[in-house]
């Protein structure tokens, strides 16, 4: 692997990042008639914060029926039983998918020079992941559900979503063969292997038997349904919640910053690793069950183990700031992008931890993983999506920068409020319930009832109400911004592609091909 983004500014930092200029390519260079796809890309970038701003509103009523439980009492559409999941697979597949579709799009025809292959498929992969997410808004609340994490929607629509996901695979990996530089940016080596491991997961544990057209029963029985579950419910944390938004680190950060990758080599050990290293981690949600306690030990050692790769990327994310420290003081899209990794860091040591078989036994089913859960949800994919979103719209519509660049440093600080005000709430709630149901009296009966643990915890739901109320502010500030640019820019704004790329074993920094 050629190492040369270690060394020297990005090629093509000296462009003149006017709308209409290809990445690095300066106003005189040679260029085809042929345009690269933004048509696709700026779809999936408008959505990315509409669906943020309906997933996170929707995080914030459930969080209101946790604090006052008569909140939208009596409407069963409305319960907090049917509105959970609508919550996460709409902060995860829609928010969090459709920044994976507009980024992946986006970084794999810039780094490799080519506009998307596949034709009528890259339309297709649109409008059927929005007809997923909202055919999931409808059945979700209406119960209709297999009650498995993070894979609720019955087998029509998971039908729908293998569909949209081969296009998906077939737009990729087409455009990366027929690509016009013969390196592979790492960024799409994250996006390549989100996109085939997501692939496995989906159609392995959606295996189910259809009684009607919205009911079917999981292939799998017992303890075997619940292996394959958390082998899936987890890697989605480690393919969908990370590999992907690995990719946008790996071309974003280098880009806003204009800095080379801080450590190519690093960034490559950094992929397998943490490739390999995930598949084995799902056992650690099954501590203490009917699992063989040799799985659960696995889980638990695989889990401590990804500790380094996870570490080794955040420092390879920020380290790349090296020289550039000071763009941080002016530069709010670079600060959503930099804090994204410390939350990226935080999680990604608490998880092992929480993996040990004694911290477990105090955590499980407590709101400590629920903050957990949210320092890499809200912290790491939220605030990275942002920063790559806010990267992208004015160069998709013509525009050198957001309509306005303080509402984008008053979204950080609004967000980076709420993230703290929620996780650490939820961090003393959950070591607080862990302590209250484990303590005895003398004579071996509990101290507490369950219900002394409940009212306990309301104040920390309370400003974990708070702190959801600060981050679809947030959200709001966002959508608000991302229409201002769109109603001032241009739907027309295309790149052209460079006649020629580099020559063979060219730089490998994202700047190949990339944007300024």
């Amino acid at each position: 692997m050629s190492s040369t983004a270690e060394q020297g500014a990005l090629p093509g930092a000296h462009a003149s990042g006017a709308p209409g200029h290809a990445d690095g390519l300066a106003a005189d260079d040679t260029a085809t008639g042929e345009t690269y796809d933004y048509a696709v890309v700026r779809g999936f970038a408008v959505m990315t914060v509409v669906w943020g701003v309906v997933g996170m509103l929707v995080g914030v009523v459930i969080a209101a029926q946790l604090a006052w439980p008569e909140f939208l009492g009596g409407i069963s559409w409305l319960s907090y039983g049917r509105l959970r999941p609508l919550h996460t697979n709409a902060v995860i597949f829609a928010f969090g998918g459709s920044a994976l579709f507009a980024t992946s799009y986006y970084v794999v025809q810039r780094t490799c020079q080519a506009r998307l292959f596949g034709g009528p498929l890259v339309g297709f992969t649109f409008w059927g992941w929005q007809a997923v997410i909202v055919l999931a808004a409808i059945t979700l609340p209406l119960g209709i559900t297999t009650s498995k994490e993070y894979a609720e929607l019955e087998w029509p629509i998971d039908l729908l979503i293998a569909a949209v996901w081969v296009a998906y695979a077939i737009v990729f990996f087409g455009t990366i063969v027929k690509r016009r530089v013969r390196h592979i940016y790492v960024a799409n080596w994250f996006y390549g292997a989100f996109i085939l491991t997501v692939a496995v997961l989906h159609i392995v544990n959606s295996a189910a038997i259809p009684v009607s057209a919205t009911k079917s029963y999981s292939a799998y029985a017992g303890v075997q349904d619940a292996m394959i579950q958390w082998w899936y419910g987890h890697n989605a944390v480690g393919f969908f919640l990370t590999a992907g938004f690995l990719g946008m680190m790996y071309y974003f950060i280098p880009k806003q910053a204009e800095r080379p990758i801080y450590s190519y080599r690093l960034s490559i050990v950094h992929f397998w690793a943490l490739i390999f290293t995930y598949m084995w981690a799902g056992p650690h949600h099954l501590h203490y069950t009917a699992l063989p306690d040799w799985t659960q030990s696995v889980g638990m050692v695989f889990s401590l183990i990804l500790l380094a790769p996870s570490w080794g990327g955040m420092i390879n994310g920020v380290m790349t700031l090296s020289g550039a420290w000071h763009k941080l003081r002016t530069d709010p899209i670079l600060k959503f992008l930099i804090v994204s990794l410390s939350f990226y860091g935080m999680s990604t040591f608490e998880g092992p931890m929480m993996s040990i078989k004694t911290v477990n036994a105090l955590s499980h089913y407590t709101d400590w993983t629920i903050g957990h859960v949210h320092s890499g949800a809200l912290g790491w994919v939220g605030l990275i999506s942002m920063g790559s979103i806010y990267y992208l719209i004015p160069r998709l519509f013509g525009r050198r920068e957001m309509y306005s660049v303080k509402l984008i440093e008053v979204h950080f600080w609004v967000a980076t409020l709420g993230i703290v005000a929620y996780i650490a709430a939820m961090w003393v709630a959950g070591v607080m319930q862990g302590l209250m149901w484990r303590a005895t009296n003398v004579d071996g009966t509990l101290t507490y009832s369950f219900i002394e643990s409940v009212k306990a915890t309301y104040p920390y739901y309370v400003i974990r109400f708070t702190g959801g109320l600060l981050y679809l502010s947030g959200m709001i500030l966002m959508l608000y911004n991302t229409m201002m640019t769109i109603r001032e820019g241009s739907a027309e704004t295309s790149a052209r592609i460079p006649s020629t790329g580099p020559a063979t074993g060219a730089s490998s920094s994202p700047a190949v091909g990339a944007t300024s």
